[in-house]
């Protein structure tokens, strides 16, 4: 006979007294006593009779009636399959085995097919050797009662979450209590988070995430109705979309869908307020990809969309703080085909550089306006709006939209949700990125997350049954299609910024009440531009996020940069929106210069004040209360990325602006008597221009 000891299988060569001697195929001996034998968790006998064991009549009587049959009727026929006889031993007085069950002439398998046609013919419905195999070792684990199919058996005090891991059931818990208090996202955002608890509190692979059927009873299980995740029901109330047909393109750029929307995130705007940016991209049809994103605190204006198609033509620039896979170079495309093409691909972000041909947009007034018509004309980009009231002619921008929301929005602190009706409490105290934050945070997403995830409509002829992710898609869309290179400079840029016609006066150039001046202007002080038709003003482009400069085209056809006469004295950008802000705020006293002056002095110390304690004064309460926890959730941790988002512990650090002009002054030695500024110590010295040094590159750091 033969048995299995320590997973292996044994012969028993001989016993003597409770000594047994087991022999293997390749010589191997073994001598051990036979209680050491049965003691072992995995010892069976191989081939051996199936136990006779105890049937659990309490639980067998439990089930219904067709159900007892059914195990009873099994019975007999998984003896006979063990042992070749259909009765136990001591009432087989009568009966012969039959040919076709003798252990002698047949193996287990043999006779575990021989069963299955046995029962098929009888009316057994689904039976096969698989079926009769798995019920012969329910049945010498347990018994009688293992032939119940346990899909009748009704349940008797079963804990609600099943057989779940209770270090996941302690995780989804845990997550639950984070999302407490925000707005309502879905389930699989609650998903990435289990996961991150999970990785946290056990180390990365320790405990297994469950599927998403399973994960989702969880939660609906030890959710509270009130903060389940998830969308609400549709009522009648609500239209339901239009179904609408992808359109059919072949190759990057035949087709891009441009939209604008409000972000699902309350950020903290420049002058300390809360309020939802508006987020413009561009999605290419035929890859999925997004190839630009641009975030804007109010408003979307018409230079948005026109620079958005710079963005699109050029490669984007990973940036130093990421990690190598999000480079090109570690992308899944011909890079180094592509880099002997265009050079400006060298440590560029691993997204898509696509120059379109169509672009489809919405009949708003910043994609019909004359400035982004001819940015479209300039780059040979024809533009086709889509028809009134329906954006299913734009349905792959307005799903990609609904993704953003999911997949990014509801893992970043101050997360508003879809639904106003299911907005958290603890939303606007919970708000803490900037727009620039969250700039560089979309950005990085879009790189590692989106480019990077599977898209169930990216399929390829050769690989019916796979889906691509976006980089994927291009990268085998453009061993067709090909790549050609746009050589876009910063006068391209340039000449894409709104213009206005301004004079240019002895004192420079006055653009709502600020005055821009620079030496090259004194040619052309008083004088009149060529251009007749204006009136004889120049042409001046600007940059209504940054207010800090401007560029005026001279005679000589070039645009010349021409800085505002205070733009040392603030150092960082300014949009129209926080001009118009202090000039509300700041009343006009003494002349027009002296006005400038105090403009200037409250927009720098406005933009000091917001930096140091944007929004504190609301969340003050709030975060005492909260001290112990965080309040935001964390960024996912996305494909390839190495160091996480600090979503969840403490808003990235802020640039210290303590260093500027006031403490410059404050800190500077006395001047001796008779060789500094008369107004006394405490000044800079008279050759420093009374503003000192100011370090661009330093400064760029701190942003």
């Amino acid at each position: 006979m033969h048995v299995v000891y320590r997973g292996q299988t044994w012969q028993v060569a001989a016993l003597q007294g409770q000594q047994a001697y087991l022999l293997q195929e390749d010589g191997t001996e073994a001598s051990l006593l036979l209680g050491r034998l049965f003691a072992d968790p995995g010892f069976e006998v191989v081939g051996g009779r199936a136990p006779e064991a105890v049937p659990q009549w309490g639980l067998f009587e439990t089930v219904p009636l067709a159900a007892q049959q059914r195990a009873l009727a099994w019975l007999p026929h998984i003896r006979e399959v063990e042992t070749g006889w259909p009765r136990p031993e001591g009432s087989r007085e009568g009966q012969t085995m039959r040919p076709e069950y003798d252990p002698e002439r047949w193996t287990l398998a043999q006779r575990d097919a021989a069963k299955a046609q046995e029962l098929a013919a009888l009316g057994f419905a689904r039976v096969t050797r698989t079926t009769v195999e798995r019920m012969r070792h329910a049945y010498r684990k347990q018994g009688l009662w293992g032939l119940v199919d346990k899909r009748a058996v009704p349940a008797r005090g079963r804990h609600p979450t099943g057989y779940a891991d209770e270090r996941v059931v302690a995780a989804v818990l845990e997550g639950l209590r984070r999302q407490r208090g925000r707005s309502k996202g879905t389930v699989k955002g609650l998903q990435v988070l289990v996961g991150q608890i999970l990785e946290d509190t056990h180390g990365r692979g320790v405990v297994e995430m469950p599927s998403r059927s399973t994960f989702y009873r969880l939660v609906s299980v030890l959710a509270d109705p009130a903060d389940r995740p998830g969308r609400p029901a549709r009522t009648a109330t609500t239209p339901a979309r239009a179904p609408s047909a992808s359109p059919v393109v072949l190759r990057p750029g035949e087709q891009v869908q441009i939209d604008t929307t409000r972000l699902d995130i309350m950020a903290v705007l420049e002058d300390g307020s809360l309020g939802r940016p508006e987020l413009t991209i561009a999605v290419d049809v035929a890859t999925r990809s997004i190839l630009a994103a641009v975030l804007r605190p109010h408003s979307t204006k018409a230079v948005d969309a026109a620079l958005l198609l710079a963005e699109m033509a050029v490669p984007h620039p990973a940036r130093p703080t990421w990690p190598q896979s999000l480079h090109l170079s570690q992308a899944e495309v011909p890079y180094k085909r592509m880099l002997s093409l265009d050079e400006r691909l060298e440590g560029a972000a691993a997204r898509p550089v696509v120059v379109p041909e169509t672009i489809v947009v919405d009949r708003g007034k910043i994609y019909l306006s004359q400035g982004f018509v001819a940015a479209c004309e300039t780059l040979g980009v024809s533009v086709q709006p889509a028809p009134p009231r329906r954006p299913q002619a734009k349905a792959v921008v307005e799903r990609t939209f609904g993704s953003v929301n999911d997949l990014f929005c509801q893992h970043v602190a101050g997360h508003t949700g879809a639904n106003p009706q299911r907005r958290g409490s603890a939303t606007a105290a919970e708000a803490r990125w900037t727009i620039p934050q969250l700039q560089d945070f979309l950005d990085e997403w879009i790189t590692c997350g989106w480019q990077n995830r599977p898209h169930d409509g990216l399929r390829h002829p050769v690989l019916p049954k796979t889906a691509l992710t976006p980089n994927q898609m291009w990268a085998a869309l453009i061993t067709i299609s090909g790549y050609v290179p746009v050589p876009l400079t910063g006068a391209d840029y340039l000449e894409l910024l709104p213009v206005r016609w301004q004079p240019i006066t002895e004192r420079g150039i006055r653009l709502d009440h600020r005055t821009y001046n620079h030496p090259v202007l004194d040619p052309h002080r008083s004088q009149r531009s060529p251009v007749a038709a204006r009136d004889g003003k120049w042409e001046v482009h600007h940059n209504p996020h940054d207010a800090r400069q401007i560029f005026v085209r001279l005679t000589d056809g070039r645009l010349h940069e021409i800085p505002w006469i205070h733009r040392d004295h603030v150092h960082q950008p300014f949009n129209d929106a926080i001009w118009h802000h202090i000039q509300t705020e700041v009343e006009q006293r003494g002349d027009r210069d002296q006005q400038e002056a105090d403009l200037a002095d409250a927009l720098d110390q406005l933009l000091r004040r917001t930096r140091h304690s944007a929004g504190t004064e609301q969340k003050t309460n709030y975060r005492k209360k909260r001290r112990s926890s965080s309040t935001a959730a964390q960024l996912p941790d996305l494909p390839g990325q190495r160091r996480p988002l600090e979503a969840e512990t403490a808003p990235a650090p802020e640039p210290d602006w303590s260093e500027s002009l006031d403490d410059l002054i404050d800190t500077a030695p006395a001047a001796e008597p008779g060789t500094g500024d008369p107004e006394g110590p405490g000044t800079l010295p008279a050759e420093a221009g009374g503003y000192g040094l100011w370090d661009a590159e330093a400064e760029a750091e701190q942003w």
